[in-house]
């Protein structure tokens, strides 16, 4: 059996699993239970103030028949008295002291509340500091949460004032509701972040009552914009933990957060730069016990793969992530049916006559059986076929030589450079 350990920036906790600030980690009560579930760490639900909150609050997306495939919610920070959220840090951290218990913080942009609140929350006990940067509603309203983390220079100036007085180490939670997450992600370290968290929501509206006309939630039949997560988040929080895993301006450990509900997310958010990750959604949906499942499925696979430490996941994936100009043009890949697995649905014709590239065939074979057959020269390796085919081993990618060497757009653009008029750009293959 693997080790699960880890140590993010200098907070240990005996796996990777934490609890994202939110409502699981609400109460003593809560955390407590939690651990004894087999959660290595919890990010306590924010602090600070003023405490005030609407009923109703959350919402759901549910797609296809899949319940929760998205989740929205207009909370905000804990509604519950400051002391008596320090009380019950104190009972938790003194009952799990292997756990880790991280103080999630959101204070006006002022350095003297930054200062109170961290001195405050240190002295009981807390392993490290997650700084609320990224919620989207509610207290951005007044200045906090995502109106800081929009802003770099905000967050490099709070994160500065956090680390002049903090004695354990300080992770930075960024919005994903802006245009480049880098941008921030590189003013966080400047600031002297001793880590990342991300992501947070993203804006969102869950839906619309086409009875009622209100929005979903509302608030005595007024609606606003609240902060999405859940299973439909995941390709963006991967993508956006990818990109500040890979940037050198960066440099510092990540806590991966978005859309994980399975050992398999888990992998994924680690094998593309995460050294641990928070799970809020999912626990909402199934409850504490999910991590029975998550830490046996992740036991196994390190074991099937060899590792003797989740460690050894982190960032593996990241080399294999680059920007489009470095892909490599030539590389050619076309779908193939296999008649044995085929259940000729049709699915993949209708998808590729309306939507792709008109490369597959509807012909009879010998037998007289109606057979799908795809035309390899015209076939683009779009994918779409194969995404839309519900028969699992029915329709196969598979990588063709094209007859080309390897050639990026990058290498492209720099040989065309060269050329001085002697061959169109066209020619270039």
């Amino acid at each position: 059996m693997a080790d699960l350990r880890i140590d993010l920036a200098g907070i240990k906790s005996p796996n990777p699993f934490w609890l994202a600030s939110a409502p699981p980690t609400n109460t003593g009560y809560q955390v407590q239970r939690a651990f004894e579930a087999g959660w290595g760490g919890a990010v306590w639900k924010t602090l600070g103030d003023p405490i005030i909150n609407t009923s109703s609050r959350f919402a759901a997306v549910h797609f296809n028949g899949q319940r929760v495939a998205g989740f929205n919610n207009i909370e905000l920070i804990t509604d519950r008295p400051l002391e008596v959220n320090l009380k019950e840090i104190y009972e938790t951290k003194k009952r799990f002291p292997d756990h880790a218990v991280i103080a999630s913080l959101m204070v006006e942009p002022k350095r003297e509340k930054w200062h109170e609140i961290v001195k405050r929350v240190e002295a009981v006990g807390v392993d490290g500091l997650e700084l609320n940067f990224g919620c989207p509603h509610g207290m951005a309203e007044r200045g906090m949460g995502a109106a800081s983390g929009q802003q770099p220079d905000l967050v490099q100036a709070q994160t500065t004032w956090v680390k002049e007085v903090a004695t354990t180490p300080v992770i930075v939670k960024l919005t994903p509701n802006i245009t480049d997450i880098t941008v921030v992600a590189r003013h966080a370290a400047k600031g002297g972040a001793d880590a990342i968290s991300l992501i947070n929501t993203i804006n969102s509206l869950a839906g619309v009552d086409i009875h009622s006309w209100n929005t979903i939630p509302h608030v005595g039949g007024q609606g606003a914009h609240g902060g999405y997560c859940g299973p439909a988040v995941k390709p963006i929080a991967l993508s956006m933990v990818a990109e500040c895993a890979r940037d050198r301006g960066v440099g510092i450990p990540i806590s991966g957060i978005g859309g994980i509900s399975t050992w398999q997310d888990v992998v994924e958010f680690m094998l593309m730069g995460a050294t641990g990750i928070q799970v809020c959604t999912a626990v909402m949906h199934h409850g504490f016990r999910i991590v029975e499942e998550m830490i046996d499925g992740l036991n196994n696979y390190l074991d099937d793969k060899g590792l003797a430490s989740v460690t050894e996941l982190t960032g593996k994936s990241v080399p294999k992530y680059s920007n489009w100009g470095d892909l490599d043009l030539n590389y050619k890949v076309v779908a193939r049916i296999n008649e044995d697995n085929c259940i000729n649905c049709n699915k993949c014709h209708i998808a590729c006559e309306d939507a792709s590239h008109q490369c597959i065939d509807m012909l009879t074979n010998a037998d007289g059986k109606a057979v799908l057959q795809v035309r390899e020269e015209d076939c683009v390796g779009c994918n779409l076929c194969s995404i839309v085919c519900p028969a699992d081993g029915a329709i196969d990618m598979i990588a063709l030589d094209s007859g080309a060497a390897p050639m990026t757009w990058n290498q492209r653009q720099q040989v065309i450079s060269t050329l001085n008029g002697s061959y169109s750009e066209a020619e270039v293959v």
